[in-house]
């Protein structure tokens, strides 16, 4: 028979055997994911089920009971908290949610979700996370080859913007290796270039990095935002006679308001020319490039020194899921990153340690964001992202022959990508002259019906002011699970909810 142990006590703790009772737990998370099952996944596609349950900040803080006490509370409390954060988010993967430019479920992409949570994995080294390095590796070399480049390098990051900014930081190390060790001080005045239209990570990356937001020259964009590459070499032009140092052009590819894509062959000549690094923010467009069909509104990208690419986005990887790539392929990442921790990176390793890639972060701990595109991919194949990017804009093409059709639509422009802007004019606004009352009036219509909308539940559609044109609806399609049927809703919803306007 085993002998009972005495209790060791340390400090007055007792350490013998586990703390938490396994068993409960086992039984919380199996009642846990039921409820996830039922009223997350089997709900998805449902389209009877409201987009949300609008509440305002202080009631839903007294719904959820956000205190938290010296005790804990039992697990059918806990159960119920859960089943209220579901009731009470926005069901991002309904049909009708079309408010940013995320939406819908992939259920491969899910699963790896849950496979990464429960093994908990940081991607840095080859040890603690062999396959998930193995998987990032894969990854990166598949897009890259859709990039167009022979070779390359590249690391996933948490979000689009870090992405942007690891750019700016790397062409501004590529421009100036000494920066590294000595900083900003010995430095000249440098100035990068982006579009009117680009993300505002850019400004905000500039100001992290010390370069400073008066240093990003803005440059002007055609009527379909666009940049105008003759305006790109005025300002570089500009830049060396005030006696700065232009290093970087940020170009865009599929912007976040109006889905311009900038000409990249024009920029990229510009950049040759003059020496400058060619950074393309493809957060948002990126994606195209897995279709034969569309990939041509990436035209010139090759020639591009380093590319953001968010497969969250149009190909329903899951929040969150970017990658950088970068054209060198000679450590420079690594260089510009590395900081060598010697109680992770030892040199000395039993393994090939060229696999412990983490140093090419600027993070240590790295979620294993490449499994889910990964397992994605390897279940629907190149074909199957290439039928989701095709479908969106077929469906984007659709409304946006609908809207013509229709009475009190107007769009801003033709779309070239899923975004597609337009205005809902009201009955009692379409006899009126054009002019300044006109549009102060038509200002308050969209914010109205995003409003009704939502306390309604029936669906979800950004809005925003833009370069001096008064609000209006920005409509993006990217889920599998929006058909025909919900362009036609969405159409009908807004006339609804805007009869009294």
């Amino acid at each position: 028979m085993l002998q009972k142990k005495n209790a060791v006590l340390v400090d007055g703790v007792i350490l013998n055997g586990p703390i938490m009772d396994s068993k409960a737990g086992e039984k919380f998370v199996e009642e846990a994911c039921k409820i996830i099952m039922e009223e997350v996944v089997q709900k998805a596609d449902d389209v009877t089920e409201k987009v949300c349950e609008w509440q305002a900040p202080e009631m839903l803080k007294q719904i959820l009971d956000l205190e938290m006490r010296d005790t804990g509370e039992c697990h059918q409390k806990i159960l119920q908290l859960c089943r209220d954060v579901i009731k009470y988010s926005v069901k991002t993967n309904h049909p009708r949610f079309f408010n940013q430019l995320y939406a819908g479920i992939d259920y491969y992409s899910l699963v790896a979700r849950f496979i990464t949570e429960a093994l908990n994995p940081s991607v840095y080294t080859y040890e603690v996370s062999p396959v998930f390095l193995l998987v990032e590796e894969a990854v990166i070399k598949k897009m890259i080859e859709f990039i167009g480049w022979e070779e390359g390098d590249g690391i996933f990051n948490p979000g689009g913007s870090v992405s942007n900014m690891y750019a700016m930081n790397l062409a501004r190390y590529k421009f100036c290796p000494e920066i590294k060790e000595k900083g900003l001080s010995s430095l000249p005045r440098l100035v990068l270039f982006a579009s009117e239209e680009c993300h505002y990570s850019m400004k905000k990356a500039a100001s992290f990095l010390g370069i400073g937001t008066e240093n990003v020259y803005f440059i002007k964009t055609d009527e379909r935002g666009k940049m105008i590459p003759e305006e790109l070499e005025k300002q570089v032009q500009r830049a060396r006679k005030e006696g700065s140092a232009p290093f970087l052009v940020c170009a865009t590819a599929g912007t976040t308001v109006l889905g311009a894509f900038d000409p990249l062959d024009k920029i990229a000549d510009i950049c040759e020319k003059h020496g400058l690094w060619l950074h393309v923010d493809a957060s948002w467009g990126g994606s195209a490039l897995i279709s034969r069909k569309h990939r041509r509104l990436l035209h010139g990208i090759h020639r591009s020194n380093s590319v953001a690419w968010n497969p969250h986005k149009m190909l329903l990887a899951g929040i969150q899921c970017c990658a950088l790539l970068v054209k060198d392929n000679s450590g420079l990442l690594k260089k510009c990153y590395s900081a060598e921790a010697a109680y992770l990176f030892q040199q000395d390793k039993f393994y090939d340690v060229s696999y412990d890639t983490g140093d090419k972060s600027i993070q240590c701990s790295r979620r294993p964001d490449a499994f889910k595109f990964w397992l994605m991919w390897k279940a629907l194949g190149t074909t199957g992202l290439e039928e989701r990017v095709n479908r969106a804009l077929a469906l984007a093409r659709y409304l946006v022959e609908e809207i013509k059709k229709r009475e009190g639509f107007q769009l801003l422009l033709e779309p070239e990508y899923a975004n597609i802007c337009f205005w809902y004019i009201p009955p009692s606004l379409r006899k009126m002259e054009d002019g300044p009352e006109f549009w102060q009036k038509l200002h308050q219509v969209a914010p109205i019906i995003k409003e009704r909308m939502m306390k309604k539940g029936s669906m979800m559609l950004g809005y925003q002011p833009h370069r001096g044109k008064v609000n209006f609806f920005r409509q993006v399609v990217i889920s599998p699970q929006v058909s025909r049927e919900d362009m036609d809703f969405l159409l009908d919803e807004i006339e609804l909810l805007a009869k009294d306007l």
